[in-house]
């Protein structure tokens, strides 16, 4: 019966098939849930101010025309790439910061068109530094900024550097470190920071960070200028020390780049800053 036979050895093959794509299939399990969040996890060095505060502390208005004399900032990182100075300048923004530097691994490959783009419309400008108290010292992590753009002259057109402290994007929100040694990293960054250039850092941060990360430590406020990241109506509560603030971030949906800020006071005020 050579069609019978035919049809059996048909089938042992099927068979045969089929035994070999379950051992395939087991040999590729599917991604596990740890693997998945993994993914979510952004790249070193594209952390940038406020890249936390909306998944932490959400976002509740914008700041009412009524307020006190303020004058309009904006912060900007590698992930803005190219800015068009000349149209922030002509919306009536006066001063900026740019990211300088992160840990001690990277740079901001558009720090030059940034950094020099804004003081070349005249705008008075800074650069900041996205610190990561779990990689380096703090006192290591100054010494990166100020070598790679953190630098500081009396010339009435450069803020002081900045320490941008917050949730760290990469793992644990306070960099697996408790509050006091929290606090010393900190304090190593700014005397360093300090001893480089002749000036007080000012922080950036955010009030529920601050109060987590460094159990509300109110010992910086005397000599650090305090920049609060809230994106509401109003700063809200400060952090302990502070009785007021010098920079506002406000938003990160703002126009042309995202994130907008206040400085605390007329144009002349931010001069003032700058000029130490």
């Amino acid at each position: 019966m050579p069609v019978h036979r035919s049809g059996t050895a048909h089938r042992r093959r099927l068979l045969a098939v089929g035994t070999l794509l379950a051992a395939f299939s087991l040999l590729s399990p599917l991604p596990s849930s740890s693997a998945a969040a993994a993914t979510d996890i952004p790249d070193r060095g594209s952390a940038h101010m406020g890249m936390g505060v909306i998944a932490h502390d959400g976002e509740d208005g914008t700041p009412t025309s009524g307020d006190a004399v303020q004058t309009e900032g904006v912060d900007v990182s590698g992930h803005q790439g190219n800015v068009a100075w000349a149209t922030l300048w002509n919306s009536g923004v006066r001063w900026a910061y740019t990211k300088a530097t992160e840990g001690t691994y990277y740079t901001n490959p558009y720090f030059a068109q940034q950094y020099n783009g804004s003081y070349n419309v005249g705008m008075i400008r800074g650069s900041y530094h996205f610190g990561t108290p779990d990689t380096t010292t703090g006192a290591a992590q100054a010494n990166y900024f100020v070598d790679h753009g953190g630098g500081w002259s009396r010339d009435g057109r450069t803020l002081p550097g900045v320490l941008d402290i917050e949730w760290n994007p990469y793992g644990a929100a306070c960099y697996g470190k408790t509050q006091s040694a929290m606090v010393s990293w900190i304090g190593s960054f700014l005397a360093q920071y300090k001893a480089r250039t002749g000036r007080d850092a000012v922080i950036y941060t955010a009030t529920t960070w601050w109060t987590q990360c460094t159990g509300d430590h109110a010992g910086f406020a005397s000599a650090n200028p305090l920049w609060i990241a809230r994106y509401a109506s109003a700063p809200g509560t400060l952090p302990a020390g502070w009785g007021y603030y010098t920079m506002w971030q406000y938003t990160s949906s703002g126009p042309t780049v995202g994130d907008h800020d206040k400085f605390n006071g007329a144009p002349d005020r931010v001069v003032a800053l700058a000029n130490g």
